[in-house]
């Protein structure tokens, strides 16, 4: 790191947020071109460095200067990017999974893409209300009793709310029946 570089961070580091600033632009690039190579997409590397840049003002004051600087924001890019990847893997089961308890993919028939980006809309539609509930019953194969403890609600709560998502997923499905 050059010592003008090294100046910026120790003022980011501190606090200032014109440093912070000047921190981001420089290494920009850097995360952006990382999180590119890493994913093979720029709609997917944009995501990742908005969160990078995030994950950046909560853990810089963190950084104690035991690797490089540019290392450490290396790593950090590369676990946003893992992240990311772990997330989508874990929604595309998941909106597998409502699929299937919604009938919605009873068999392969060359509908599956379009079933599939019509579950994922219809669950980022829902109430954050039923998507939490779904997520948890449906994504995370938790019991109602699970789920109701983790969301504060009564047992029976979760159950009519896994009733109505099915009953507006239903409704909303335009797949033969």
């Amino acid at each position: 790191m050059a010592e003008g570089d090294a100046d910026i961070l120790a003022a980011a580091i501190a606090g200032n947020r014109d440093a912070f600033e000047a921190l981001l632009r420089r290494h920009y690039d850097r995360i952006h071109g990382l999180a590119w190579q890493l994913t093979g997409s720029r709609a997917d590397a944009d995501d990742i460095t908005q969160d990078v840049c995030c994950i950046l003002a909560e853990k810089l004051s963190g950084f104690r200067g035991e690797a490089k600087f540019t290392t450490w924001l290396c790593s950090i890019v590369f676990n946003a990017c893992r992240d990311f990847r772990r997330r989508r893997k874990a929604f595309a089961g998941f909106t597998d999974r409502l699929a299937v308890m919604v009938g919605l993919m009873d068999a392969p028939d060359g509908r599956d893409l379009y079933d599939a980006l019509w579950v994922k809309s219809a669950i980022a539609r829902l109430k954050p209300d039923l998507r939490d509930t779904a997520i948890l019953v449906a994504g995370q194969q938790l019991t109602h009793g699970e789920a109701a403890a983790i969301l504060g609600v009564a047992e029976n709560t979760v159950s009519w709310r896994m009733r109505e998502i099915r009953r507006l997923l239903a409704a909303g499905s335009d797949a033969p029946e």
